[in-house]
């Protein structure tokens, strides 16, 4: 596993969506939010420097978004990570009866409660950000019994773990980061569902082609380039559930996904991020 560094990025005015969108449009690794400043990690070899991310907020402030901004660089072994998580998860009640926690937090399981226990590592998808809030939610709303699924962009697998205890009887979880993959395994023995397949590897790598529901949260320049092949993966009358996305992006998103053949059922926001809900006929 590689070191990685970090850049602490603060702005003027600070708009946390804003600002997120943007930076999960780079090729980062993981997000973390604070009062007034976000933090971005990257592996140490990783294309993404300083210079690329100043000329993202540049973009910022020639469209009058943002006034200043300011970049601070670190560099951080990969064993810090586990512990700057650590000090940071707690447990999330995402719905009614979804709940995500980490093993390190004591929780108290209510009566129909479906408890995921994730520990994220370097894994984006702790149930914390709101882009993961609403996939999970639409997962509860969804996924029946029997149905196969498939997560593209899975990283800690807690999407796939989800389908699984709600009642899926078929998941593939796939993730071309190598921690993800650590993750997802990690996090699917933890939660003792044995029909979730972990995969390292991108959508291609996937054979099947006849998924009841697809899920897919992740930017939108990645939503937009793999768009036919997730539309593909759909079987006629299945769902694509989309997020990562800023309710900006809805508009754009509709008009590369309607004409491959699908119709958006709902569309489910939280703050200014959002998640749609297509079916394909």
């Amino acid at each position: 596993m590689q070191d990685y560094n970090q850049f602490n990025i603060s702005v003027t005015p600070f708009n946390v969506d804003l600002l997120s969108g943007a930076l999960w449009n780079l090729d980062i690794l993981g997000l973390n939010e604070y009062d007034n400043y976000l933090s971005i990690f990257v592996y140490e070899d990783s294309s993404i420097s300083k210079s690329i991310i100043e000329e993202t907020l540049q973009k910022l402030v020639n469209e009058s978004l943002i006034e200043s901004y300011s970049i601070t660089e670190e560099h951080v072994e990969n064993q810090n990570w586990n512990a700057e998580w650590e000090s940071r998860i707690n447990v999330i009640e995402v719905s009614e009866r979804i709940v995500i926690k980490p093993s390190f937090r004591e929780y108290k399981e209510r009566e129909n409660q479906i408890v995921i226990t994730i520990d994220p590592k370097m894994s984006f998808g702790t149930g914390e950000h709101e882009t993961t809030k609403i996939m999970l939610k639409l997962v509860d709303k969804y996924i029946e019994k029997g149905l196969k699924v498939l997560d593209v962009g899975s990283g800690t697998s807690v999407l796939g773990i989800a389908a699984s205890k709600l009642g899926a009887k078929n998941v593939i979880s796939v993730d071309n980061d190598e921690w993800c993959y650590v993750n997802g395994l990690e996090n699917v023995e933890r939660n003792t569902v044995t029909n979730v397949s972990v995969v390292h590897g991108t959508i291609k790598d996937i054979n099947d082609s006849d998924f009841d529901i697809v899920l897919a949260n992740i930017n939108k320049n990645v939503l937009i380039e793999i768009k036919e092949t997730l539309y593909q993966k759909v079987k006629p009358s299945g769902l694509l559930v989309l997020s990562g996305l800023l309710d900006i992006d809805k508009a754009d998103i509709e008009r590369q996904f309607t004409p491959l053949g699908l119709t958006a059922l709902e569309v489910l926001q939280l703050e200014n991020w959002i998640g749609i809900v297509f079916k394909k006929y």
